[in-house]
């Protein structure tokens, strides 16, 4: 058995539980395969993410992707937070293929995580690999430690931002993500 296997039988045993009967058995296992599957993150790197799928282009519009479903692990308690992302970024000579926006949310998501922290290494990660006029990143997620747990508040939902660049400098270019932002969520 692996060490995330053995912990998990010893939480079983702690809270009162059979570690041997039938629905149980392979609970350890399952739980270790769980794991490494959304802590995937860690073993991801942006430069094998953009895979040299960044391209020269005459094109200096804003490009959003909006509605990017992600799936992370709240750092202080491991329990699961859930939402969208909303990205923007407005380029200057370069690019990226449409896939590498969600790759990069993925891999920031896919570790244990604060909403905070995600959102900025999702746009400091974009700023660095593009060098574009300006990063714009916005984050909705339900946090069930704190709707499961805790104040029990289950409709909450977490806003975060980090603006870059233009996105910071322009307020029209902020409204102007922020507006179709806020049109993908309705």
């Amino acid at each position: 058995m692996n060490k995330i296997e053995n912990a998990v039988t010893d939480i079983l045993l702690e809270i009162g539980e059979d570690p041997q009967r039938e629905g149980l058995q392979r609970t350890p296992l399952r739980v270790a395969k769980a794991y490494k599957e959304l802590t995937s993150g860690y073993n991801m790197d942006v430069k094998t993410i953009l895979n040299d799928a960044m391209f020269t282009v005459e094109y200096s519009e804003m490009v959003v992707v909006t509605n990017i479903e992600f799936h992370s692990l709240c750092e202080h308690h491991m329990l699961p937070f859930y939402g969208q992302a909303h990205v923007a970024y407005i380029p200057d000579t370069k690019v990226v293929g449409l896939s590498k926006i969600p790759r990069i949310v993925d891999m920031f998501a896919r570790r244990l995580q604060v909403q905070e922290k995600m959102t900025q290494q999702i746009a400091e990660t974009i700023q660095d690999a593009l060098n574009p006029k300006g990063v714009g990143v916005v984050i909705s997620g339900h946090h069930m430690c704190m709707s499961m747990r805790g104040v029990g508040k289950k409709a909450a939902r977490m806003s975060t931002s980090t603006l870059l660049g233009a996105f910071r400098d322009n307020p029209a270019t902020r409204n102007e993500f922020l507006q179709l932002v806020n049109n993908a969520n309705n």
